[in-house]
């Protein structure tokens, strides 16, 4: 994309809209996505960290006026500039607290949104990280209202729908404070910008009153996000510069804000997580605009946005897609590579394993939380039967070449039966010399595919009864010399009738190999598939398990006995769920 275009646009009646221009851009996209959005307060500079991390100068509005550029959220897919096989998706939301527009309620969607769709969340501020900039990210504290892990939990279910679930399937967190002119230090020592977020996120006692509120933001921040991270960033210019800040090189800018931008930009890179959903689950471009048409369906029809029911539904679609992409693949590469008829059974198998192999592939990338292998199913039903009709039409063509070439080079033979040439004393022996010279013709003959025995064999049968009547007929035999004429005519048809009934076994102990190996190959497939999901399930959990951790260990330094004691459970219900996971990877 050369430039950014608007992926969810506002709606007069303050809803939210996908575009459609949107989808059509993502859906192209086939390559695991990194999705970095950008959130905060309009006039913040929020859109100059995105054309930064985009390689550009312009790109996403940034505006010199009191009045906020970008509406809605605005997308723009640029190439990885460290991983190879993704695609950086990098989102600017429509600032938060506009005046004007004045709708608490519609900013809270587009900051679900963005925390949504993305894999590392960058929240930009001005100033400071204090109580009132905490109080402006009072977003944070309603996402449990907004957004559920299961929309109807079960019995059983009890743990979803918790704040271990979300910072299990939450992005990572990236603070920004821009204009920042203190010193930090604290207690007088010198510490760094994610011990300042950290200290400021510092919880008080647990009581009535305002320690309650004041802790809200900062506990839902501190059980949201496993991963927290945080830059601040020296004014870049002048004022009367910063009006221009779409023209200005790094030579126009402040070293130290330069330098920060340029470790900021490097941490995103290196740090930012392929997108993924609940269970390791990675997502496509594609996927991500599915995901996108899910959610503000949902928030269009007043529900709550649920990560499982999108998952359902985004496994129908795609799975769908991912079957009939791999059959269109595989029937499109085989009447490429094919050419009618093989010479053996063994020829086009080949083929076919060779492209069956490479339309699974297509299949496993595109296939999505396929549970029960149900649409695998689908597909290998619909490889079998694709390959069975290759192999009819390879023996049909075969049967058809073959006919035309033995009418090519028995009708000489056939011309001079009809005028009762070898109907005289030693016509036999003239026979079978001629119908020798014709069978040898035809065998030399190339290009006739697998069934040239089985139809000189068929040829031969039908013809039997004129060489009978030619051997009858030859009045320089004696009875004996007819009889052994005969039994050999017998011998004959028997070994030419033994040949194709070879050939017709090869084939079919070949097309019973291809069945085998065709099942080998899913499975083989399917299950390097699911122990990378594995893994990475096994990571989101120990990533998880890791935050609790010291977030239990911040919460007994600041005496949150009975905060302390609740993570404790989750804890332990995270180390069994592991256990598990590991148990069924070995199961699988």
């Amino acid at each position: 994309m050369s430039d950014p275009i608007c992926l969810i646009n506002n709606t007069p009646d303050g809803g939210l809209v996908v575009c459609k221009e949107a989808l059509e851009v993502l859906d192209q996209i086939t390559q695991s996505v990194v999705v970095v959005s950008v959130v905060g307060l309009y006039r913040t500079g929020k859109s100059y960290l995105m054309n930064r991390l985009a390689g550009k100068q312009t790109g996403f509005a940034l505006g010199s006026t009191i009045e906020s550029k970008t509406k809605g959220i605005w997308m723009w897919c640029v190439p990885h500039p460290q991983k190879n096989d993704h695609t950086l998706v990098l989102l600017d939301t429509e600032g938060l607290g506009d005046v004007d527009k004045g709708d608490e309620k519609h900013d809270v969607w587009i900051f679900c949104m963005a925390v949504l769709l993305s894999s590392t969340l960058v929240y930009n501020s001005l100033g400071t990280i204090d109580n009132t900039a905490l109080e402006k990210l009072h977003y944070v504290a309603k996402l449990t209202e907004h957004i559920k892990v299961k929309s109807k939990p079960k019995r059983g279910d009890e743990t979803y729908n918790t704040s271990t679930e979300f910072m299990r399937v939450f992005p990572s967190f990236v603070w920004t404070v821009r204009d920042f002119t203190l010193d930090l230090e604290l207690d007088g020592k010198t510490i760094t910008a994610d011990e300042y977020l950290e200290n400021a996120l510092k919880l008080k006692p647990e009581g009535d009153g305002p320690n309650n509120i004041r802790n809200k933001t900062r506990s839902s921040l501190r059980d949201f996000f496993a991963v927290r991270k945080c830059f601040v960033f020296e004014r870049p210019a002048s004022t009367k510069k910063m009006k221009k800040m779409d023209t200005l090189c790094d030579d126009d800018l402040d070293d130290d804000f330069v330098k920060e931008a340029n470790t900021f930009c490097s941490y995103i890179y290196s740090s930012s997580k392929s997108k993924t959903l609940r269970g390791g689950r990675v997502i496509t471009g594609r996927m991500l605009a599915t995901l996108a048409q899910t959610y503000v369906d949902a928030i269009s029809s007043g529900e709550v946005p649920s990560l499982d029911n999108a998952i359902d539904s985004l496994s129908r679609i795609q799975n769908s897609r991912a079957v009939t992409e791999a059959v269109d693949f595989y029937h499109s590469e085989m009447i490429k590579k094919v050419k009618f008829p093989t010479e053996t059974q063994q020829e086009l198998s080949d083929i076919h394993s060779a492209v069956e192999k490479e339309a699974i592939s297509v299949f496993i990338k595109g296939s999505f939380n396929d549970v029960e292998q149900t649409y695998q199913k689908q597909l290998q039903t619909q490889l079998d039967h694709e390959y069975g009709e290759l192999v009819t039409q390879n023996k049909e063509q075969s049967r058809k070449l073959s006919r035309k070439a033995i009418s090519r080079m028995f009708g000489p033979l056939e011309e001079k039966v009809s005028v009762g040439t070898y109907m005289c004393p030693g016509g036999y022996s003239e026979f079978c010399i001629a119908l020798e010279t014709a069978v040898q013709e035809y065998k030399q003959e190339e290009g006739l595919g697998l069934m040239s025995e089985e139809a000189l064999a068929a040829y031969l049968s039908e013809k039997s009864d004129i060489g009978r009547s030619i051997l009858a007929a030859d009045s320089s035999l004696t009875e004996a010399e007819q009889k052994i004429k005969e039994e050999q005519l017998k011998r004959d048809a028997v070994e030419q009738q033994n040949k194709y009934l070879e050939e017709e076994k090869k084939i079919q102990e070949q097309l019973i190999r291809d069945q085998q190996k065709s099942h080998e190959e899913h499975v083989n497939q399917l299950m390097i598939k699911m122990e990378e999901e594995n893994t990475r399930n096994r990571e989101e959990i120990q990533r998880t398990l890791d935050a609790q951790y010291k977030e239990q260990m911040r919460s007994m330094q600041e005496g949150l006995e009975e905060k302390s004691r609740k993570m404790q459970q989750e804890i332990d219900r995270l180390k069994q769920e592991n256990q598990k996971k590991k148990k069924s990877c070995v199961i699988q």
